[in-house]
């Protein structure tokens, strides 16, 4: 078992914060981190072209096919597969690189590749050709010197890519939401959760950064994901107590206090309510030793 979930920032001296990497080059030099539990502060396309790896995001072990393109949010908990040989490229890149505009923002926020609901998003591709032209062209657009477009150039791939992506998603095993202000509700309060959850849990306090009424936001979120704003509240929590729980050595009172508990007992209590375990009984079961 590790001491802490690994985390990663994008690296340093590159002319942006956008990069494509061989996974196989990737895997001689860094093997040992990227087969430990790690998370990182950058978004991740992985394009497995080959293998069928079983890649761990969260607790669930993703069955991976030849050909299968994955797309995780940044500060997603992850490890590839020690076991089974495969192959690809991975497309890396942070908020600053791709936001330049509101625009850019709101799609980055709300596209179903890394905001899918329900789900971890992947496409399986059939016709491979379009993809990897576009991988191609960044590819060589990175090899370029850099001058005032470079930057503007990549964003713009990147964005037909994931337009490409999203486009295909909805071909593929998706359940489709129609746009609506529930679901723009749901994105903010989400959104906003990921940056509160460990000191605020309590639904007033969500809905009123919104600006809305606790029945409003309790409207959204149930016709949306059908789950009061509590339950998605308590089920982030849980996420987070279960990943330190699993993946560190940090004591049940490090973890009460790091998730905003004024108690370690209190903590106790809140795991054992909604699931039906103590934290102990979870980490004999679930670390990695």
């Amino acid at each position: 078992m590790t001491t802490d979930i690994i985390n990663y920032d994008f690296k340093a001296g590159l002319p942006q914060e956008f990069e494509i990497v061989d996974i196989a080059t990737l895997y001689k030099e860094f093997k040992d981190t990227l087969t430990t539990i790690h998370r990182t502060g950058f978004y991740h396309i992985i394009w497995f072209q080959n293998g069928t790896p079983a890649h761990l995001v969260d607790f669930n072990p993703i069955n991976i096919k030849p050909n299968t393109i994955l797309f995780l949010n940044k500060d997603t908990v992850q490890r590839f597969d020690n076991k089974t040989k495969f192959g690809g490229k991975a497309i890396l890149f942070t908020d600053s690189f791709f936001c330049k505009t509101e625009t850019d923002t709101k799609f980055l926020r709300s596209t179903i590749l890394f905001n899918d609901l329900f789900s971890v998003s992947q496409i399986q591709i059939q016709e491979s050709k379009l993809f990897t032209n576009l991988l191609q062209l960044m590819t060589d657009e990175l090899q370029n010197s850099k001058d005032d477009s470079k930057s503007d150039i990549l964003q713009n791939l990147l964005h037909n890519f994931l337009l490409y992506s999203e486009r295909e998603r909805r071909k593929q095993d998706f359940t489709k939401i129609k746009k609506s202000s529930d679901l723009d509700y749901v994105i903010l309060f989400k959104d906003l959760l990921e940056k509160s959850y460990k000191n605020q849990k309590q639904v007033n306090y969500y809905a009123k950064q919104i600006i809305i009424t606790e029945k409003r936001l309790n409207q959204a979120t149930t016709k949306v994901l059908g789950k009061t704003p509590k339950e998605i509240i308590d089920n982030r929590i849980l996420l987070e107590a279960k990943r330190i729980l699993a993946h560190t050595n940090e004591s049940v009172k490090e973890i009460s206090f790091k998730l905003g508990f004024e108690e370690p007992t209190n903590f106790i209590k809140y795991f054992k309510k909604h699931s039906s375990t103590t934290p102990i009984e979870f980490r004999e079961k679930h670390s990695l030793a």
